[in-house]
């Protein structure tokens, strides 16, 4: 019986490795140093050092960075854009919108693809589908031979309104593989066959740039686990929040950026609502950075208005994320008018904070955290040993002597400011979207998330903060959480009132026909496919459309209509029921079942743990005694009240002041924050 499940989520400084144990829901975990050269290298060394025999694993999920890494280092081969002709600088021209409307100084980053390695071809398609010129080809084949010359790695292929009908661009990929058939062609009708010339131009850009990297990858990796005895799909997941296999990586690749990111967000809804909360906020601090994200109504929010990097957007389907430079390495500086900064330039994994001993002298999170007493000596289980000395001549250097404080003050100020902003990152996500976050819980985790999550909440007036059992490597359970997922759509441009529901339907049954094939491709059973459909609206004369809930077979286009009413109200808080309603699109997702390993589950039997180890910890200007607890020696049912400190392998639970913490059955702590 294969009964161990692997995850794997790779991070700026440690590798995560959740293991778990199918038959009893046990995890135990596993972290390493990251190797940014190649993330291969930390993933094997964690399976090394976990003890993982391969050939006993069922299921491999992994997180990935290395779409991520390439967009943002722009360490992309050599690839080619075929466009009609024309059109060849849809992706320069992008939306001439900035990132920074008042700088006049900073201009958005250049294409992925340079303007030498975008061609043109004469073909013709209308908007509404028809075939005005077929594709020249003789010149097609011209090109094609031009880019086998220039050796390029992989291209992509974007016509005007192939959205509406691909057979140029079909062709067009024909032509190119007979020339190059080694070498990957991502064309926008496949990819994303929606309006919008630039973001369907810039998706499929995007797709191509990082093909090459990310299939190289998939593929060395997939051949070492199946060399080390594993047998079954290396499963990938992707920033919608489910996870595709090697199969669809080809033709999807850059499905893949931000992975990583939404593997914590898959966690933190699964924690949220296993505590009993429908809402939550996610809320994962590490080293570097700090993502937040938000479950409503046992539901993530979804967005298809992301990039990795500002001008070149990629229009799949993400579960949405806020992403600030807020982490335990933050640097804490003094700006031009004298105002004390948290981030977001960070310390990194070397030589990372003060303490680790590496040769930084500038104070950070990690630093103040230690010279207050909320952090010990040690990480990951004694790996890491912090020099204190060393965080306090910091804090001191840093914050303290230019600042004109104690050196307490100084350390809750680095922290006062970094917490400052982790708030406004997370009012960003709830409030500003129409969401009170006193309705939700907030999931802290991370290695830091456990530390900060307390005074986020207060800060916030959220009552209720849960750290899950394992907090620092939360993201990588999160993988052991998806299923197989596909996110299909096609624009159905109408409006509602004169749309018929069978039309719908219709758009609807295309859709699932394709996703089907899709799954089956991947070894789905069809008793374990489920298809969720949807519907984008937008009152007339807008163009940012909202998705709501379409039913499995579509009766009536009314009831849509009131849904899309209700939704914009909770989205903007006014609605006009009286205004004409357009359909936009139709979306689908469509989900290959994967059977889910419970987490463990233990009796609850009250008590009050009490232990001798004792130590100063400061909060608001004065030292408390706060007990120190092991996670370990934590059992379900167990309360106490702060201060005190819950110290493990992984990260460290700071429980202030007016706060009481409770062990539930999944060992969950839940920190009640009084008012």
């Amino acid at each position: 019986m294969k009964n161990t499940r692997v995850a794997v989520d790779v991070g700026g400084t440690f590798t995560d490795v959740c293991i778990m144990d199918e038959t009893t829901g046990a995890i135990r975990i596993e972290k390493t140093s990251s190797t940014p050269d190649d993330p291969m290298v930390a993933i094997l060394n964690g399976i090394d050092q976990g003890g993982i025999d391969l050939s006993e694993v069922s299921m491999f999920s992994h997180g990935t960075t290395v779409a991520t890494n390439a967009l943002i280092t722009r360490n992309l081969a050599r690839s080619a854009m075929i466009c009609t002709e024309g059109f060849r600088d849809v992706v320069e021209i992008r939306r001439a919108n900035k990132e920074d409307l008042w700088d006049t100084y900073k201009d958005v980053a250049k294409p992925y693809i340079p303007r030498r390695d975008r061609l043109t071809v004469r073909e013709c398609v209308d908007a509404n589908g028809t075939v005005l010129e077929k594709l020249d080809e003789e010149e097609a084949l011209r090109i094609a031979n031009i880019l086998k010359k220039r050796k390029v790695a992989s291209v992509a292929v974007c016509f005007m309104n192939s959205y509406t009908n691909g057979a140029n661009e079909e062709r067009m990929r024909d032509i190119l593989l007979s020339v190059m058939p080694d070498v990957p062609v991502s064309i926008s009708s496949q990819v994303l066959p929606e309006i919008f010339e630039h973001e369907r131009f810039s998706t499929t850009m995007a797709n191509a740039v990082v093909s090459p990297s990310v299939v190289d990858y998939v593929e060395r990796l997939e051949g070492k686990l199946s060399d080390g005895g594993y047998e079954r799909d290396l499963l990938l997941l992707h920033t919608g929040g489910g996870v595709m296999t090697p199969a669809s990586v080809k033709d999807f690749a850059a499905r893949l950026a931000g992975s990583g990111i939404a593997a914590g967000a898959i966690a933190s809804r699964f924690i949220g609502n296993l505590c009993g909360f429908d809402n939550s906020i996610g809320f994962d601090m590490g080293g570097t950075s700090t993502d937040v994200s938000l479950v409503y109504e046992g539901k993530s929010r979804v967005t298809k208005d992301w990039y990795i990097e500002y001008g070149y957007p990629i229009r799949f389907p993400s579960i949405e994320v806020l992403t600030i430079g807020a982490g335990g390495g933050s640097l804490a500086w003094k700006d031009e008018g004298g105002s004390l900064r948290n981030g977001p330039q960070s310390a990194g994994a070397f030589p990372g904070p003060a303490c680790y001993k590496n040769g930084n002298e500038v104070a950070t999170n990690t630093d103040a955290n230690v010279v207050l007493g909320r952090l010990g000596t040690s990480l990951a289980g004694g790996k890491i040993t912090l020099d204190p000395a060393l965080a306090e001549a910091s804090v001191r250097e840093t914050v303290a002597e230019p600042f004109g404080m104690e050196l307490h003050e100084a350390a809750e100020a680095i922290v006062a400011v970094a917490n400052a902003n982790m708030a406004n990152a997370v009012r960003l996500l709830s409030i500003s979207r129409g969401y009170d976050p006193r309705d939700f819980a907030l999931v802290a985790f991370g290695g830091a998330g456990a530390l900060h999550g307390a005074a986020i909440a207060r800060e916030l007036s959220i009552p209720t903060v849960i750290i899950p059992p394992n907090p620092g490597v939360t993201s990588a359970l999160g993988c052991l959480l998806v299923d197989i997922q596909h996110d299909f759509s096609d624009s159905f441009m109408a409006a509602a009132a004169d749309t018929k529901p069978e039309d719908v339907e219709a758009a609807f049954e295309r859709l699932e026909a394709m996703a089907a094939e899709r799954l089956k491709h991947e070894g789905v059973a069809p008793k374990d496919i489920v298809m969720q459909r949807t519907v984008e609206m937008m009152y007339q004369g807008q163009w940012r459309a909202l998705a709501v809930a379409a039913p499995s077979k579509v009766t009536d286009i009314d009831s849509l209509i009131d849904a899309f009413h209700n939704e914009h109200q909770r989205e903007f808080n006014f609605r006009r029921d009286d205004a004409p309603v357009s359909i936009f699109r139709v979306g689908l997702t469509a989900t290959g079942m994967v059977p889910k390993a419970e987490l463990q589950s233990h009796e609850v039997k009250k008590n009050t743990p009490t232990t001798d180890n004792t130590r100063d910890v400061w909060f608001d200007g004065k030292a408390h005694t706060a007990m120190i607890f092991e996670r370990d020696d934590l059992t379900a049912g167990a309360t106490f009240d702060g201060p005190a400190i819950v110290e493990q392998f992984d990260s460290t639970t700071v429980i202030p002041p007016n706060t009481t913490a409770e062990v539930d059955k999944y060992m969950n702590i839940l920190i009640r924050v009084q008012e």
